[in-house]
């Protein structure tokens, strides 16, 4: 277990307590797990860090603490973490002239610069995000080529894995989930749109990300739709198919994630008929009780805790009640799996006990003071 790792280590467990010491009288918990996250050297250097690892993840846990308590210390790690920001943008600037397709960890929220921005967002860094906001927009309207075929500039060489792979994904792939694939920038552009940040070509991005959404969004042979995971080059070509069976509904890659995306571009380009869709197709996942089936643990990340807190996170924003009616439903089917005891026991924010337990504090009553910490999985 990583002390600097935000999704699964001590990072996520600091996040937590930091959170939870806004309602409580004490901050002890909080200081205690801010010490053990920085107890030992945190990784800085831009191939290792972002904001799920490193400096950047312990800097983000930090922000919610008292700031006479970590004004210090959170300065130092600001501009650690704008200097990573700075190199990485210049090595993916470098990749995009060259015209090679990126690595998937070059841009996602857990290890690359959507990741970062999303940082940077919570954080009010403005000229830093501005800088990431135009590599993302170049990445949603700057096409590539691969193996003599046009796709577009967010295609990773990679496989699903995050590796160069043999076989089926020997051409890299294109990957549709908030934590790994486009979607995660396209709701990060929205997000700044929403807070006013913009920068030249952002509205052409975000109109990019809702056509590429709304014309992937497959049905299956009942008539449910849902959004592929992950699509290897000849599937791509071949356009969306009838017939595929969609994936469990977690935040990480199934519906709920990818349709908050879609839902916030909708909304920040006033376009009703894509938010309504967005809406339409999650709550298609929520009430189809053979995709519910596949949810097998309570995490943030792949289970219950995620897709509860995701399709708050819709509701609110939602054009209908329809999503905010299945709330209950959804609550109870996490109580029930909290009841056989499948809470995690290992740390961490996606896979650990600390993501868990934020959601019910957050989505308990009365409902705390909203601090933004679902920035880090672009919800808000």
């Amino acid at each position: 277990m990583r002390h600097d790792d935000l999704g699964g280590g001590l990072a996520g467990t600091a996040l937590y307590e930091m959170v939870v010491a806004h309602t409580c009288s004490t901050w002890t918990a909080a200081r205690a797990a801010a010490q053990a996250a920085t107890a030992q050297p945190l990784a800085g250097h831009p191939d290792e860090a972002g904001l799920y690892r490193g400096v950047p993840a312990v800097a983000y846990a930090l922000h919610f603490a008292k700031r006479s308590a970590s004004w210090r210390t959170l300065a130092d790690l600001d501009a650690e973490t704008t200097a990573i920001v700075a190199a990485r943008l210049n090595a993916a600037q470098r990749r995009m002239d060259s015209g090679h397709a990126p690595r998937m960890a070059e841009y996602d929220l857990i290890s690359g610069l959507t990741g970062l921005g999303a940082y940077l967002l919570r954080r009010e860094r403005q000229a830093a995000l501005e800088r990431i906001l135009r590599y993302l927009v170049r990445l949603l309207t700057e096409p590539l080529t691969v193996a003599g075929h046009r796709v577009p500039g967010w295609w990773t060489a990679d496989g699903p894995r995050g590796l160069p792979e043999d076989g089926l994904f020997s051409t890299g792939h294109a990957n549709f989930g908030i934590a790994h694939g486009i979607t995660g920038p396209i709701a990060l552009l929205a997000l700044s749109s929403r807070a006013g940040i913009t920068v030249d070509g952002q509205e052409q991005a975000l109109d990019e990300g809702i056509t590429l959404l709304t014309t992937w969004a497959q049905p299956s042979n009942d008539g449910s739709i849902g959004w592929p995971e992950v699509l290897a080059l000849h599937d791509f070509l071949n356009g969306p198919v009838i017939g595929s069976e969609p994936g469990r509904p977690s935040w990480c890659y199934g519906a709920p994630g990818i349709g908050r995306a879609l839902q916030l571009a909708g909304l920040v380009r006033r376009n009703g008929r894509a938010r309504q869709f967005a809406e339409h197709v999650v709550l298609g996942s929520v009430t189809d009780h053979r995709r519910l089936s596949q949810l097998e643990d309570t995490t943030l990340c792949h289970g219950w805790a995620g897709l509860l807190l995701t399709c708050d996170r819709i509701a609110a924003d939602a054009m209908t009640p329809s999503i905010a009616t299945e709330l209950p439903v959804l609550r109870s089917y996490l109580d029930a799996a909290l009841a056989r005891h499948e809470i995690p026991k290992n740390a961490g924010l996606l896979s650990g006990k600390a993501g868990v337990l934020l959601t019910l504090h957050t989505l308990g009553a009365p409902r705390p003071a909203d601090l933004g910490w679902e920035t880090c999985l672009l919800l808000n």
